[in-house]
């Protein structure tokens, strides 16, 4: 019960929030700059209000606070931990935009800064994870149902790469409308789905609150997106995913369930590497996948679907590959 208050109230907040929120960003001139690189038909989006994971993020607050209100009585705060890692990367998201929107131009923080900070709060995340002692070295295998211990400096590193590469991942498949918010959303509903059956309730609470928030979200940014969400929202959105990951002490499901983050960011890094070496051929028609496919003849809603529909199926997949996780 107190799972679905979670989703309802996040749904519902980040819902109205969205009525007042879209309205100020234009008042403020917080236009999104389309990169001229990218696709031609892209250029007619140029001034569509960004920062607009604001009300997401705003409803996931809300409703993780009231909704998770009695487990912190009990002193649980698994989902506190989760919301503040997921906070930290919509913050660095929200500076990023903001120097986009100071400067009208696409590029905000460098990638040394993002990535510094990034991997600062990916240590830092960890660290509390295992003092609180829901971590540990021990390696889940998805399917196997085995463990491989490896030693903490080893799992850290390991850590920091798997988080900071899944929150750019993340952030790189926020390039058409609605897309990283239709293929997030079945990913929230594994998290929902594994919390309960780990009885995690506390985990299965900021779940939901992503889950109400994001099914929200979609009623603006969903082809043609009335908003986008920015950084700020995606760079949020794969905290939450890779934090939730880790809480739940299952990090090797995420090239699974994201199996999507991982083509877009891969497809990204082969055309940069390919084009390098072969000085100036190209694999892909353009960079990242999603691209590729629109100027195969895809349509943004094709891709809206097509992706979030193979993420649901990758994420029964999926858990069916964790479900004896908890009988080791």
């Amino acid at each position: 019960m107190t799972i679905i208050i979670s989703l309802v109230i996040s749904f519902v907040a980040c819902a109205l929030l969205g009525h007042y929120l879209i309205p100020a960003l234009r008042r403020l001139k917080a236009g999104q700059s389309i990169k001229e690189i990218g696709p031609t038909w892209h250029m007619s989006k140029q001034g569509t209000p960004t920062m607009g994971g604001l009300m997401f993020i705003g409803g996931i607050c809300i409703a993780t606070v009231i909704a998770g209100w009695p487990s912190m009585m009990k002193g649980e705060f698994t989902h506190l931990l989760v919301l503040a890692f997921a906070l930290v990367f919509g913050i660095i998201g929200f500076i990023d935009d903001y120097e986009k929107v100071k400067h009208h131009h696409n590029t905000g923080l460098t990638a040394p800064q993002k990535f510094l900070l990034q991997l600062a709060a990916s240590v830092v995340f960890v660290i509390l994870l295992r003092t609180s002692g829901f971590l540990t070295p021990n390696l889940y295998i998805p399917f196997f149902n085995v463990e491989l211990l490896l030693p903490w400096p080893v799992y850290m590193i390991f850590a920091a790469f798997v988080m900071v590469g899944t929150v750019n991942a993340v952030n790189i498949t926020d390039g058409v409308d609605g897309l990283a918010t239709g293929v997030t959303l079945p990913v929230a509903v594994f998290y929902i789905a594994v919390s309960i059956w780990y009885g995690y309730t506390q985990l299965g609470v900021f779940a939901a609150a992503l889950a109400g928030g994001l099914a929200a979200f979609l009623l603006y940014n969903f082809h043609p997106a009335k908003v986008f969400m920015g950084d700020t929202g995606s760079l949020f959105l794969g905290g939450a995913v890779c934090g939730m990951a880790f809480a739940l002490n299952i990090p090797l499901v995420i090239p699974i369930i994201g199996l999507i983050y991982v083509a877009e960011v891969l497809s990204d890094i082969i055309q940069v590497a390919y084009f390098k070496l072969t000085h100036g051929k190209r694999i892909f028609r353009m960079a990242p996948l999603h691209h590729h496919l629109e100027m195969g003849g895809w349509s943004e809603v094709k891709l809206f679907f097509v992706f979030t529909l193979l993420t649901a199926a990758l994420c029964a997949l999926a858990f069916l590959g964790v479900m004896d996780r908890m009988s080791l």
